[in-house]
């Protein structure tokens, strides 16, 4: 057979796509990478009991990796190092815990009477209680109830702490397995992430990714860290000049929940507002001590944070915002703790991944 006999294939010049095909193709696209968020979503609401301890632990573990390193620094090898972190962590928690247990069981023995001082101080506020009191036998005419029958078991408390026990014992073990075994073995994990990077770029992208995510919550914990202390020396300094008492106990309350941005403050307040109620004749007086606390709060959140802190840690507030109500949704009080932290590590990779995206503009240090 000659050459001359091969008849080459015919070409086929496919139509070009229709804006209704191209529309379709991109919604499907769209459709994959929602179903693949409300999958992820799902499994993290599912795997609160084992993923909520591991997540806290690798925060944690990131704050306290320069640490680590410092103690690496001086020939102290990783395992050592990480061990001793995980003892330092709970020296200081077990210190915290023993300073406020005295006034905490105090307060909480005398939880009957400052129900009582409530009711008495809140006597003034009887007008609008009864017309709530209206509202509700109104309602109840046009929907026909009679209103709901409730029923305390004596036991459910404390077969819920029976229950509950074995539970939290679990998540306290896995928290601190994953605090000591990510901080001993993070210099093995980059490495073993970095090879399976299949091209140089992409290796310095995800090496930089680990560099900015180090840097960013170690820096950010650390320094909320101290200041929150700072703020609760003061807080109770402030308290015990004015004659409440325990204020230790409160400034210690103050450094716990300023942790949480936004709720944590106000729930400061709702305690301090209860505990003027019981300690002065007036609601007047009884918001002295809310005043002070919102006065040294202003302070911190104005000026010292954004002094400490500075640009680097700038985020929107509304970011923020959404970041902590979805992670309160996703994990409860624990999850308000790390949102901050986990908007970080998203604001540390998005930044790698578009580095010329200003992802700082409009924002306010937390």
């Amino acid at each position: 057979m000659s050459l001359r006999t091969i008849k080459k294939a015919p070409i086929v010049r496919l139509p070009p796509k229709s804006n209704f095909e191209i529309f379709f193709s991109r919604m499907s696209q769209v459709a994959t990478i929602v179903v693949g968020l409300v999958t992820f979503i799902f499994a993290l609401k599912m795997g609160e009991y084992i993923l909520a301890p591991i997540f806290l632990g690798i925060v944690i573990g990131l704050m306290l990796g320069p640490v680590a390193t410092k103690l690496e620094y001086k020939g102290v090898r990783p395992g050592l190092s990480a061990f001793l972190v995980v003892m330092l962590f709970i020296i200081v928690v077990s210190l915290f815990a023993l300073a406020v247990a005295a006034p905490l069981s105090y307060w909480i023995e005398r939880l009957p009477q400052i129900w009582v001082d409530l009711q008495r101080q809140l006597a003034d506020l009887k007008g609008p209680f009864e017309a709530l009191k209206g509202m509700r036998g109104q309602l109840r005419e046009i929907t026909g109830g009679d209103g709901l029958a409730v029923s305390v078991d004596e036991g459910m408390g404390v077969e819920s702490i029976a229950m509950l026990a074995p539970s939290l014992i679990g998540q306290i073990l896995l928290f601190f397995a994953s605090l000591y075994f990510f901080v001993a073995t993070r210099h093995e994990t980059r490495a073993t992430v970095l090879s399976l990077c299949f091209s140089r770029r992409l290796r310095w992208r995800v090496a930089h990714i680990f560099r900015d995510v180090e840097h960013v919550i170690s820096k950010y914990l650390l320094s909320i860290t101290i200041i929150n202390i700072l703020e609760g020396l003061a807080v109770g300094i402030a308290l015990y000049l004015i004659g409440i008492p325990s204020a230790p106990l409160w400034g210690a309350i103050a450094i716990l929940t300023n942790f949480v941005v936004f709720i944590g403050p106000a729930v400061m307040v709702v305690i301090l507002f209860a505990i003027g109620l019981t300690e002065f004749d007036s609601l007047g007086g009884s918001m002295i001590p809310v005043l002070v606390y919102l006065a040294i709060n202003t302070i911190e959140a104005q000026f010292v944070t954004p002094m400490v802190i500075g640009r680097t840690m700038t985020l929107n507030p509304f970011t923020v915002l959404l970041s902590l109500a979805f992670w309160i949704w996703l994990w409860g009080a624990l999850g308000g703790f790390i949102a901050v932290p986990a908007l970080l590590i998203v604001y540390a990779i998005i930044r790698n991944i578009i580095p010329v995206a200003d992802w700082q503009a409009d924002g306010r240090a937390l």
